[in-house]
């Protein structure tokens, strides 16, 4: 089990759902922490709540579809404590369109935020977190990156390809004390079906349903910050729809029938 206490800890995706939840935690524990979002206000606000919980904070607002400045936003977040003890890929945009009417360039943008983004910034700090002796890298995927989900093609996919990314990397750099934990969240009440990007890429705008009634984010982060001291190679997070997880790997024939009976949001 790791120590926290002083540990460095960077959280993307930190202004609001999980990534705030988290880091409120962390800084219970006396983390220093990096916080990485869009909006710099809510960052703002996350750093002053995180503070008076008594971590230390810093934030480094970033919009992470612009990956071909992230060697800089790296490079800045080393500037703040020197290292990264434990990285978590927190940020992520959703969808609601299907197959055929979605641009391409909206495929592009989930593919860029959620999988591209969270590669590059891990592939650049590798050699830092080899050379330090180790380090944790958390990454939030989906119950999405298991099976195919209505009006989630490039969000699915997104989830998919990070299950084969950090599994790989966790296979591949474990003796160097590198340790992957696969954050699979089922449905949370998170503002992400209000950014989703519908066909033309314009935001949903609105909370789904199934999302409203999830389990809230505070549990949920307990849960997820539990198991990335405990650096558990994956943490299951949700309700009941938890259970297509297990539909599939065992009787996949129904997994792909229900999925289909799915009245997409």
């Amino acid at each position: 089990m790791q120590i926290v206490l002083d540990r460095v800890i960077w959280i993307t995706g930190a202004s609001s759902g999980i990534g705030e939840a988290c880091a409120y935690l962390f800084a219970k524990k006396g983390a220093r922490l990096i916080l990485t979002a869009t909006k710099v206000d809510k960052l703002k606000k996350v750093k002053s709540k995180c503070i008076q919980f008594g971590g230390r904070c810093e934030i480094l607002p970033y919009d992470l579809s612009n990956i071909q400045d992230i060697d800089t936003l790296v490079e800045n977040a080393l500037l703040f404590y020197g290292r990264i003890d434990i990285l978590y890929n927190n940020a992520g945009i959703s969808q609601r369109s299907n197959v055929q009417e979605t641009l391409l360039d909206v495929d592009q943008k989930i593919m860029d935020i959620n999988f591209f983004a969270p590669v590059k910034i891990t592939k650049l700090l590798l050699p830092k977190m080899i050379e330090q002796g180790g380090a944790t890298i958390a990454v939030t995927t989906s119950i999405s990156g298991r099976f195919g989900f209505p009006l989630r093609s490039a969000y699915c996919s997104s989830k998919h390809a990070l299950y084969g990314f950090f599994e790989t990397l966790q296979a591949e750099y474990y003796d160097q004390s590198i340790r992957v934990v696969m954050v699979c969240p089922g449905r949370v009440q998170t503002n992400i079906s209000v950014s989703a990007l519908e066909k033309d890429g314009k935001p949903h705008g609105k909370i789904d349903d199934g999302q409203a009634g999830g389990v809230p984010a505070d549990k949920a982060a307990k849960k997820i910050v539990k198991a990335i001291i405990k650096q558990k190679p994956e943490v299951l997070v949700g309700g009941k729809e938890l259970l297509m997880l297990y539909i599939k790997r065992f009787i996949p024939g129904l997994s792909r029938k229900l999925v289909r009976k799915i009245k997409p949001t």
